[in-house]
């Protein structure tokens, strides 16, 4: 627990040291919108709100109000979009949790289920097909791969939207249509992040399997007599399983990564669309707010991939043993 409390207070210090770091102007886009010629603003201008703001108090004294705010829950007030952060961060995890969960339950489910028919067919040629496609589409980035389906299903197909969440103004729905419109516009963006994570569950899978297929006990109990389909799924699918937790849990960072890249191809109006915003207009607190989300995140999934790793191996079950150092 204090190292989780240690890894808190490291992040929360850079997160309130990196954005003040960047170059430029928090104030400049407040005369107007991205892409128009901006006036500059006046001394006067920048004064008042660098006042308004407290970004005229020294550093240590924004530092001790930054954690002041956060003992409250207060994540701070936007400077371009002049809304509370915890507000829009509300708006906007909705969409971002759905595509990322959504991507987890599939690649996992799919990555398991092909690293099982590899382990089972080794050296057939249905293992080398599997293999090497699914190391080949590991390989593209997440973003260019969005784009591929992108460009291929929506624009040339016209079998999904091109972009967004729902279909604006669509007039008189049902529940029942909502969430297939719903469904329709995160088909891609999900597709997208479940591929790009599918080949590296796939080949943990295959070679844990692989490994433990081999172990003295389960040669034991194939001389015993049992059947093959209750070797694989009671027995060494469920060692397998371990180290595929771990990636799981310990891959969502990547994966909010990669969903922050994918959400812009698809113009989705998740975190990594607002996480763009934030950064071009330079929104200190909204950053903030962002990244601090993201880490709070990744540090919930890895303490639950502790628990998770008490309940499948008895074995671990001191505090000190960590699900990295463990062998399944």
């Amino acid at each position: 627990m204090v190292s989780y409390l240690i890894t808190v207070w490291v992040i929360l210090t850079l997160n309130f040291l990196l954005p003040r770091l960047m170059p430029g102007d928090p104030f400049v886009y407040l005369s107007g919108e991205e892409g128009e010629d901006l006036p500059e603003i006046s001394e006067a201008q920048k004064n008042y709100y660098m006042i308004q703001y407290g970004f005229d108090d020294p550093l240590y004294l924004q530092y001790g109000r930054y954690f002041a705010r956060l003992a409250r829950g207060d994540l701070g007030q936007s400077i371009y979009y002049n809304t509370p952060v915890s507000i829009m961060l509300a708006r906007r995890l909705p969409w971002t949790l759905g595509l990322v969960c959504l991507a987890v339950l599939f690649s996992t489910i799919l990555g398991t289920l092909l690293g099982g028919i590899a382990a089972a067919l080794r050296h057939h040629w249905v293992d080398r097909f599997l293999f090497m496609g699914l190391i080949v589409v590991s390989e593209i980035p997440a973003f260019l791969l969005g784009l591929v389906m992108l460009f291929f299903f929506a624009a040339f197909l016209k079998l999904f939207p091109l972009s967004g969440a729902m279909t604006p103004f669509p007039g008189p729905m049902t529940a029942l249509e909502k969430l297939s419109d719903i469904c329709r516009h995160g088909a891609l963006p999900v597709a997208t992040l479940t591929l790009a994570r599918l080949g590296g569950i796939f080949l943990l899978a295959r070679n844990s399997l692989v490994t433990i297929m081999a172990r003295d006990y389960l040669i034991t109990a194939r001389a015993k007599g049992l059947g093959r389909g209750r070797i694989f799924w009671r027995h060494a699918l469920r060692n397998a399983m371990l180290p595929i937790v771990t990636r799981v849990f310990m891959s969502l960072g990547a994966l909010t990564g990669g969903a922050i890249l994918v959400e812009n191809v698809f113009n989705y109006p998740g975190l990594g669309k607002l996480m763009r915003q934030a950064v071009l207009y330079q929104d200190y607190p909204l950053i903030q707010g962002i990244f601090l989300l993201v880490t709070l995140a990744v540090l919930l999934a890895n303490f639950m991939a502790d628990l998770v790793y008490k309940h499948l191996d008895p074995r671990i079950s001191g505090p000190k043993i960590s699900p990295t150092t463990v062998q399944a």
